[in-house]
């Protein structure tokens, strides 16, 4: 959609000499086998040695929107600002399109924010600590902290205990949390299940940290049999620990009391820290009932949730909540900012903060309760209605998002924004997927798969070593 706009606009651009685009890539042009990461070279183990094949997307040199130098008369004519405000609306326009066919990544699009649209005339930058003022004025902390301190509530730590910031990303939540992990403990040993967010093993590569990777379940939670057995080959160096609170592709949250019970009764106790990756369930699982609780009253030292995900802020942000005690150990006075750095980022986005405290201000704890509850009804919706088609399926207890086969057209991928990872896709049943929009997804995948499969010269691949035999429904494993 968004390629049809630049070759559309071509007309418009004339006089602008606009030179024709390259030919689209084909993505099977760039399927290349991709080894599985060995983080040998940072402390790592071996890699398994199996080559993985990954279809990246179009190159988007092929559908971008040059920009090109005004003429001479341009003000005279204002034909650069009819051309922009052309290609703005059909970039909107496109949006719209592609906001219906999103269903694989964990972001809420449904929010209205058009009583911040008046802020938008300024710079607002929270550069430097939350809490210490800097010489710079425009800036959002009175709502930043407002943020933080309603996210150390729901994570049961005291005002004068804690200390965070609003990262930009999820990953920059991970980022920090593992530093602050590396700062406590300098020796200390960087453990994360195979299935944590990639953001984990970038940071063991920034940070030239030892990393071992932990075995998982078939549901993605970590294996703590094959974790103790990891903790007690390096027995003698201290533990900086990521606990995944939805993992990405199958959205399994680890067991942290047991794991906490695995650091302790095997010699760790006092030497460890954890850090918990919460980018997209830390949210939610508050408000599931029965669900075991994320709370400072236990021994962990940081966590990081997204804001962008279920909260439903338009641009990527996200919270990171940590023991204020922790902070001293990497936090340094600047003179410049008349503040003190303590973040990832310097200058750091002060609207963010803002679209933060607006929800919460609107939904509260209640808002979110009956958000989440909607969230797991759908996603139990969709997991039934593809077991009944015969779909193999898996959604772990804890999680709204939906695990099946990967649809064997990667165009129908990219039309419904699918993430896939070897024979499984997942859908991320979010507050924005509602019952009409999983019926529309639904009825399009049946009808497809009626074709990649009807001369029975392929069948749907066998899933039971990602999803578990239970869950699967190849010619070998149907019930």
């Amino acid at each position: 959609m968004v390629g049809s706009v630049g070759n559309g606009l071509m007309d418009l651009c004339d006089k602008g000499k606009v030179e024709p685009l390259p030919k689209d890539f084909d993505p099977t042009d760039i399927v290349e086998p991709v080894p599985a990461l060995d983080l040998e070279g940072v402390g790592g183990e071996e890699g398994s040695g199996k080559n993985t094949e990954i279809v990246l997307g179009r190159n988007v040199h092929t559908m971008c929107f040059t920009i090109k130098e005004p003429e001479v008369d341009d003000e005279v004519t204002g034909e650069r600002e009819a051309y922009m405000a052309s290609v703005l609306a059909r970039y909107r326009r496109s949006l719209v399109e592609r906001t219906k066919h999103h269903l694989g990544y964990p972001y809420n699009l449904d929010f209205d924010y058009g009583a911040l649209a008046q802020l938008q005339h300024f710079s607002i930058n929270n550069l430097g600590d939350p809490f210490i003022e800097s010489n710079y004025g425009v800036h959002s902390r009175q709502f930043e902290v407002g943020v933080l301190d309603w996210f150390a509530r729901l994570w049961e730590l005291e005002k004068n205990e804690y200390w965070g910031y609003i990262t930009n990303c999820g990953t920059e939540g991970n980022l920090h949390g593992i530093l602050v992990g590396r700062e406590v403990f300098p020796d200390g040993i960087l453990y994360a299940s195979k299935e944590s967010h990639y953001s984990v093993f970038k940071a063991a590569r920034m940070y030239r940290m030892e990393c071992v990777k932990v075995d998982t379940l078939i549901s993605g939670e970590i294996d703590c049999i094959d974790f103790k057995a990891k903790l007690l080959q390096n027995k003698e160096r201290p533990a900086v620990i990521n606990v995944n609170i939805g993992t990405t592709v199958k959205g399994a949250v680890d067991d942290l009391d047991m794991v906490i019970q695995t650091l302790e009764e095997n010699g760790f106790k006092g030497r460890f820290y954890i850090h918990c990756d919460g980018a997209l369930f830390g949210l939610m699982m508050p408000f599931v009932k029965r669900a075991p609780k994320v709370t400072f009253k236990k021994p962990i030292g940081s966590v990081s949730v997204s804001g962008h995900k279920f909260v439903g802020c338009p641009m990527p942000c996200g919270v990171q909540i940590t023991r204020l005690k922790h902070i001293n150990v990497l936090s340094s006075n600047v003179e410049y900012l008349a503040s003190r750095d303590a973040t990832i980022m310097g200058s750091r986005n002060g609207h963010a903060p803002i679209f933060l405290w607006y929800t919460l201000n609107r939904k509260g704890y209640r808002g979110f309760q009956k958000e989440v509850q909607k969230c797991l009804r759908n996603a139990h919706y969709l997991k039934d209605r593809l077991r009944e088609a015969g779909i193999g399926v898996m959604l772990n207890e804890l999680s709204s998002t939906v695990v099946f086969e990967r649809p064997k057209d990667e165009e129908f991928v990219r039309r419904w924004q699918l993430a896939c990872e070897g024979n499984i896709a997942h859908v991320v049943v979010m507050p924005n997927v509602n019952i009409d929009k999983l019926d529309s997804f639904l009825e399009e995948l049946f009808q497809k798969r009626s074709c990649w499969y009807q001369d029975g010269k392929m069948s749907p691949p066998c899933m039971a070593a990602d999803i578990g035999q239970e869950n699967c429904f190849c010619v070998l494993h149907k019930k």
